[in-house]
């Protein structure tokens, strides 16, 4: 029988139990969702992997959703499940939210697509300027859009063609940031030189030569690339805290650091709020931190579940846009619609009290998990930022991506994936991800999250 201690916990993990456990759980989940399958063998004749993106595919299939509400969502088979998903992120303010519904369907009724400007993205504009401190914003569809604008703001304002990001994070799915995600660690480098490393196939050599990765937390080796690239580097892109392998907060005085160096070398720091921006705080990452970058990118939150980004910059490279330097165009950037739902989101929905009922959640339900670990010894501890939390299946505290690679117990995570599922808890598919709280979710929908946890304890430590 093959027994593994853990490296900080107190108790053992018999990998044959664990390989039984994921064995049975996923049977179940099978059994639990025939309706799924089916919608999945039908979905396999007409788009890749069965789904509309490959963020949605997961073993067996994927679990098929019909409607949501509040804090619960209901599948095709007709289950009931607290929703710890929340859309990546995205529902924060829970689904079918009245205030948002009720702003989008008076818009339907007044139009809802002229190409042309409307009073909804002044107002939209006006409110992330008083959140995050940057004077000028436009508009976009999706994150991805948003990081690529600021890209080519960045190389616009500066000259220079050199992009740098971090290691093993993800800014959506155009060339220049699709580089180094989620790279194995054999392909990586070595840590002070790394690799430029495609994320899969389609990505020119010459493009992706022309962003390199530096790790997380190391404003040292920042420095030292910024020394060595003296004069190349258009921009940093980066999450102020890492939300694509878990959740990987700063550590002190890094992000001010990081803000020097910058500042020091010419470049323009970008900071990716997507998940971050409407989240964390009344001004995401850029407010809690009390770091300002030069642009931030915004989508999936602000805009209340339906598709939209923004962008937030200074003057300076406001006015490259103005004079016809940079070109920023799409026929539905600022449409009035998501306008309208943006505008109720962060007017009405995220107000000061919400973020402190999320944080106040949030804490309730990393303390309960806390208690649970310690109980059962489990190797793993918690993480969480305003709505985001997450269960880290690791013994000792995660700095960077190599951490992430060489610390995660994937098999225990997917496992407890799996309880959760099991047990009425929706959570979002992947080892790598989080939980987001919305402002409908009920202690008691905590207590359904920590008792799945605690199920899995038990039958993990258990005889």
């Amino acid at each position: 029988m093959s027994v593994e201690a853990t490296a900080h916990g107190t108790s053992t993990i018999n990998r044959e139990k664990v390989a039984a456990l994921t064995e049975r759980e996923l049977r179940r989940l099978a059994d639990r969702t025939p309706q799924s399958k089916q919608r999945h063998e039908r979905g396999l004749k007409v788009m890749p992997g069965g789904v509309p993106s490959s963020f949605q595919e997961n073993d067996p299939w994927p679990v098929y959703l019909e409607r949501g509400e509040g804090a619960r969502v209901w599948d095709v088979d007709g289950h009931e499940y607290v929703d710890f998903h929340n859309g990546f992120g995205v529902m924060c303010i829970g689904h079918a939210n009245p205030q948002v519904g009720a702003a989008v369907k008076a818009r339907v009724d007044q139009g809802t697509h002229f190409a042309a400007p409307t009073d909804g993205s002044i107002a939209v504009a006006e409110e992330l300027a008083d959140r995050f401190g940057l004077p000028q914003w436009r508009f976009t569809n999706a994150g991805t859009e948003s990081t690529m604008d600021a890209v080519h703001l960045a190389r616009g304002a500066t000259g220079r063609d050199v992009i740098l990001k971090i290691e093993g994070s993800y800014h959506g799915h155009h060339d220049a940031v699709m580089v180094s995600v989620y790279p194995p660690l054999e392909a990586l480098g070595e840590r002070d030189d790394p690799r430029s490393v495609p994320y899969g196939e389609g990505y020119p050599k010459a493009l992706t030569e022309l962003t390199r990765a530096v790790p997380f937390n190391d404003a040292e080796a920042l420095e030292k690339a910024l020394a060595k690239l003296d004069g190349q580097v258009a921009g940093l892109i980066m999450e102020p805290a890492m939300m694509n392998i878990n959740i990987i907060p700063p550590v002190d005085g890094y992000l001010e650091r990081v803000r020097e160096l910058c500042t020091a070398h010419g470049v323009k720091l970008i900071f990716d709020e997507v998940k971050t921006g409407a989240t964390i705080a009344r001004g995401g990452a850029s407010r809690r931190f009390g770091v300002r970058a030069d642009m931030v990118t915004l989508a999936k939150a602000v805009c209340g579940g339906y598709p939209g980004g923004a962008i937030g910059m200074t003057e300076e490279i406001a006015a490259l846009i103005a004079e016809g330097r940079v070109h920023q165009y799409g026929t539905f950037n600022g449409n009035p619609l998501v306008m309208a739902a943006a505008e109720a989101t962060l007017t009405q929905v995220l107000t000061e009290d919400a973020y402190a009922k999320l944080e106040s959640s949030n804490d309730w339900l990393l303390g309960r998990c806390d208690e649970i670990i310690e109980r059962y010894g489990l190797p793993c501890y918690t993480e969480g930022l305003g709505a985001k939390g997450c269960v880290i299946f690791a013994g000792e505290p995660l700095r960077e991506y190599r951490d992430y690679l060489t610390k995660v117990d994937g098999d225990l995570a997917t496992l407890a994936w799996l309880y959760h599922m099991n047990n009425g808890v929706f959570m979002t598919p992947g080892v790598e991800e989080e939980w987001t709280l919305s402002i409908a979710h009920s202690e008691e929908d905590l207590r359904r999250f920590a008792n799945a946890l605690e199920a899995f304890a038990k039958d993990v430590t258990g005889d």
